[in-house]
């Protein structure tokens, strides 16, 4: 079964980046759910909390931990879910003071007990600190990193009246989230950072492979060109000379003016000559009429909307010329079946789709030096700031050439 081609250029800008964020969303999911269970365990015994507040405290807290869990699992709503966490658990803490006033002795609650024993909020400190480094910016990072461990130490002297036995102890173990905080901030800030030089240096790379199949793309035309340039201008001399009707003047003229445009447009590269505004109307003529040149006789369909502005001619004629391409690769390979141009043209930018019917190909069995797609279309359309889609299936072949006005 053949392969679909699917969208060549889509995500290469974030490819490294959006799988490291997703890798350290499994992770997280993970972490989360294993000192979720240990907490839930831990909250389902407490007695150091009144009952009122200990039902709140677990639903306020275990209803936003379940559902970041879910969305770090599944990759959806991430940011929200664990902001949504980041905000709760601190909130948590500062409650957790007045959630255990007066659960002392006259409450029948071993002091003791409450003294030693860690709170089940405990479990969740750096469960904050790591819902922050998925939903915020560094420097939010660094606040919740220091900040929830400060919460949590004020909030367990407040509850134990600041008793000197346990005051080391508490401020030990705010340290140690801090620490322990300060390390998971490090590593993602690593990751996400090697993971951003990744995908910069694989843009660089295939900003100069769009430039070079430009460049060869280009070298290609003017081969071809000259190869007919001999033949186009002898024939146009000898019309000339044997024109003696004001027809066959014409007709003369017709045929040097179209040699000499052949020839300038060879002598230029593929990103420069005139910038000139173009109406979005003179693209699809200019695809028509090249399409009627390569022997198919389709309309092209315009959808131009009112606020709809002029393109640059350097996009214009990138267009023109990727779609040719593409008209040109359905007329040879699936005899123009069911061959279908739209042009459509917004305020925000214009798109360019071109459909067969053909049977498709198999991308795989596309030789590495061909450049039909890659060059002529793919990076031609890049090299102006637009984006190409190849789609392959049995049934038929669609080019989608897109290009948008930058904010």
């Amino acid at each position: 079964m053949r392969r679909p081609l699917g969208d060549i250029a889509a995500g290469a800008e974030r490819f490294t980046q959006a799988r490291v964020e997703r890798i350290i969303g499994v992770v997280v999911a993970l972490g989360f759910a294993v000192l979720g269970v240990q907490a839930f365990l831990n909250a389902l015994g407490s007695t150091q909390e009144s009952p009122p507040w200990h039902l709140a405290l677990m639903i306020g807290v275990f209803a936003p931990l379940a559902l970041a869990i879910l969305a770090c699992a599944t990759g959806i709503g991430v940011r929200v879910c664990t902001g949504l966490l980041a905000v709760v658990l601190p909130l948590a803490v500062i409650a957790w003071p007045v959630a255990t006033a007066g659960r002392g002795a006259d409450a029948g609650v071993d002091a003791a007990v409450t003294v030693t024993e860690h709170p089940w909020v405990w479990y969740l400190l750096n469960v904050a600190t790591v819902a922050a480094v998925m939903a915020f910016r560094m420097p939010l990072q660094i606040a919740w990193a220091v900040l929830v461990p400060v919460l949590y130490a004020a909030a367990r002297l407040l509850q134990m009246d600041a008793a000197a036995a346990v005051t080391a102890a508490v401020i030990l173990d705010a340290v140690f989230a801090m620490i322990l905080a300060g390390v998971v901030i490090a590593l993602a800030w690593m990751l996400r950072t090697v993971a951003l030089g990744i995908d910069r240096a694989r843009r660089d790379a295939v900003d100069s492979y769009a430039a070079a199949a430009a460049a060869d793309a280009a070298e290609t035309e003017r081969i071809a060109v000259a190869a007919l340039m001999h033949d186009s201008v002898l024939a146009a001399l000898i019309a000339a000379e044997r024109a003696e009707t004001p027809r066959e003047e014409a007709l003369a003229a017709a045929m040097a003016r179209e040699a000499l445009t052949r020839l300038a447009n060879a002598d230029h590269d593929s990103g420069e000559g005139p910038d000139d505004p173009v109406a979005p109307a003179g693209v699809a003529a200019g695809i028509q009429a090249a399409a009627r040149e390569l022997g198919a006789a389709l309309t092209v369909r315009a959808e131009v909307a009112s606020d709809a502005g002029a393109l640059p001619g350097r996009v214009a004629r990138a267009l023109v010329l990727a779609a040719t391409q593409a008209i040109a690769n359905a007329v040879q390979h699936a005899g123009a079946a069911g061959l279908q141009v739209t042009v459509q043209a917004r305020a925000a930018g214009i798109r360019v789709r071109i459909a067969d019917a053909g049977g498709g190909f198999d991308p795989a069995a596309i030789p590495e030096d061909r450049l039909g797609i890659r060059g002529s279309i793919v990076a031609r359309t890049a090299a102006v700031g637009g984006r190409a889609r190849v789609q392959t299936t049995a049934s038929g072949t669609v080019v989608t050439l897109e290009w948008g006005r930058r904010a």
